[in-house]
């Protein structure tokens, strides 16, 4: 998927960038930080539920077990939302990513007292840790030893990579081609030992060279949303193309 993605991405689309920073993930924080409504609340909530698996992991690997891990992790969250140190959020001080890394180990320096840590399951929850199974992802997690700050750039880029997929999905399902899209995400991976052209169109009904125009159209789309993925979490155009050198560069370390 890395070599396939890698290589439409380096394929610049006619769209321009302007579109993608009309709500960014920054612009979501900096509202956030003002007067908060009910809408930046609910944003930001969203990007909370987008990121809580790396910065689960980061947490981790810092050797708190799963429980403590999950409740840590919530009640970042709840204090990132909550927090007036929104209103100093600057995006001229770095990418989203960094931010967040950055609150992160502030929060966990500054450990609330552990005789008054929620429980698990109790308080204010962003999300709920029913059926993410977050344990059994990370215990997949290869045993390595780069830092958990190289560790996490890996699991914020597996992150971008999959909601690009989830709204290629999306996409697909809305426009009626659903089943296309299961048929021939197979050739979006790079993976060898997939179907041949000529097996996806047999089952799609269609001609081999509609099959390969069918997959190209995809590949484009899919590397147009990762992109736009990407741009949501920088402060500008210009730091698009090197944000997306770096997660290719963390994913394939």
């Amino acid at each position: 998927m890395l070599q396939t993605l890698q290589t439409a991405c380096g394929k610049r689309t006619e769209h321009g960038d302007d579109a993608q920073f009309r709500t960014t993930h920054w612009s979501v924080v900096l509202l956030a930080g003002g007067d908060q409504t009910a809408e930046s609340a609910a944003s930001l909530e969203k990007l909370c539920r987008t990121y809580w698996y790396p910065l689960y992991a980061f947490v981790r690997r810092q050797g708190y077990d799963p429980h403590e891990a999950q409740d840590l992790t919530q009640e970042f969250f709840c204090r990132f939302i909550e927090s007036q140190a929104l209103r100093s959020a600057d995006p001229a001080k770095g990418k989203f990513r960094s931010f967040l890394i950055g609150a992160l180990k502030n929060f966990l320096a500054n450990e609330w007292d552990r005789t008054t840590r929620l429980k698990r399951g109790g308080g204010r929850e962003i999300f709920s840790w029913d059926g993410l199974t977050p344990e059994e992802r990370y215990l997949f997690e290869p045993a390595e030893s780069t830092t958990p700050e190289r560790q996490f750039d890996q699991q914020w880029a597996r992150t971008l990579v999959a909601e690009a997929l989830a709204k290629l999905r999306g996409e697909c399902g809305l426009q009626g081609t659903d089943r296309r899209f299961e048929v021939l995400k197979v050739f979006l991976s790079g993976e060898p030992g997939g179907i041949s052209y000529a097996e996806a169109a047999r089952q799609l009904e269609l001609s081999e060279s509609a099959a390969k125009s069918a997959v190209h159209r995809l590949r484009q789309r899919y590397a147009e949303l990762f992109r736009a993925e990407v741009a949501h979490t920088v402060n500008g155009p210009v730091e698009v193309e090197a944000e997306i050198r770096h997660l290719f560069t963390a994913l394939s370390s």
